[in-house]
């Protein structure tokens, strides 16, 4: 079952979603750089973890729509494929704070998991070529470690094609 390392405390919506789920799921945390260019690159060098495996959460619109797309942190969204992985035509970064007040979460903290607001998540199919993942557990300096296949199920996202290399 659940495992935690380090989430403290009672936890964030995504830890606590997990648990209600009975996924098993284990909590990793590391000390944030408030100064690090890069929240996703430095939780994977801070958990000694390769970045493929690493995954960042970033929330777009698709034809007005508020959608999360999951993809490696050595990578970057592909606006166009996450488009047209849920039928829409055009994809822009969603407004940080339009994307804060949906998730519940603060950016470079923002989970797929328990959010405020669910939102429709495609999570890149690179994930699926890992045992398992780590994504945001809901705050910055906290990683959470899953089986993609769980990751799937309680987002209810798809799997696709949706990133790029930098």
């Amino acid at each position: 079952m659940a495992k935690k390392n380090g989430a403290g405390g009672k936890g964030t919506p995504a830890t606590v979603a997990l648990e209600k789920a009975g996924v098993a799921f284990t909590v990793h945390a590391y000390q944030h750089d408030p100064a690090a260019p890069s929240y996703g690159t430095e939780a994977a060098e801070a958990l000694g973890v390769a970045p493929e495996r690493v995954f960042k959460t970033l929330v777009a619109e698709v034809d007005g729509a508020l959608t999360v797309g999951v993809v490696p942190v050595a990578g970057q969204l592909d606006l166009k494929a996450l488009a047209a992985a849920v039928g829409g035509k055009r994809a822009a970064m969603a407004d940080p704070a339009a994307a804060e007040r949906s998730s519940g979460y603060v950016r470079g903290g923002i989970s797929p998991l328990g959010q405020r607001k669910p939102l429709r998540t495609v999570v890149d199919a690179g994930a699926l070529a890992h045992p398992t993942v780590y994504v945001s557990a809901g705050r910055r300096g906290l990683e959470v470690e899953l089986a993609p296949a769980e990751l799937l199920r309680l987002t209810g996202a798809v799997s696709a094609e949706i990133s790029r290399s930098s």
